[in-house]
């Protein structure tokens, strides 16, 4: 897979998100990126202060990231149609922890 078709997943995957939650979201950027070098198997990774836990000191803080690791999604995958569903269920997972929506309870909600 391209490094462009798979961007224009995580795009996709992005325009999943309800436009009620999607106007929420302030002060993120998505990346994509290959792997990340401590946890090479990791799928994607939020990084910043949930929303739920931001107060008026947050003002002025720098974007918060949310990255997709792209190579560690296409090891798990066989086909396309398993990187579409891969790609889909990390995105959702790492906005989920934007919202401050616990690691436990999104493997409850079936978005491990």
């Amino acid at each position: 897979m391209t490094d462009a078709r798979f961007e224009e997943l995580v795009s996709e995957a992005l325009d999943l998100i309800p436009s009620q939650l999607a106007e929420a979201i302030d002060n993120v950027v998505v990346l994509v990126e290959p792997r990340n070098d401590e946890e090479p198997t990791l799928l994607g990774l939020y990084q910043g202060i949930a929303l739920t836990e931001r107060d008026s000191h947050y003002g002025g803080s720098l974007p918060d990231t949310i990255t997709i690791y792209r190579d560690a999604i296409l090891d798990v995958c066989h086909t396309e149609e398993e990187v579409v569903h891969e790609v889909m269920v990390t995105v959702i997972h790492e906005v989920a922890h934007y919202f401050g929506i616990e690691e436990d309870r999104l493997h409850e909600l079936g978005w491990g």
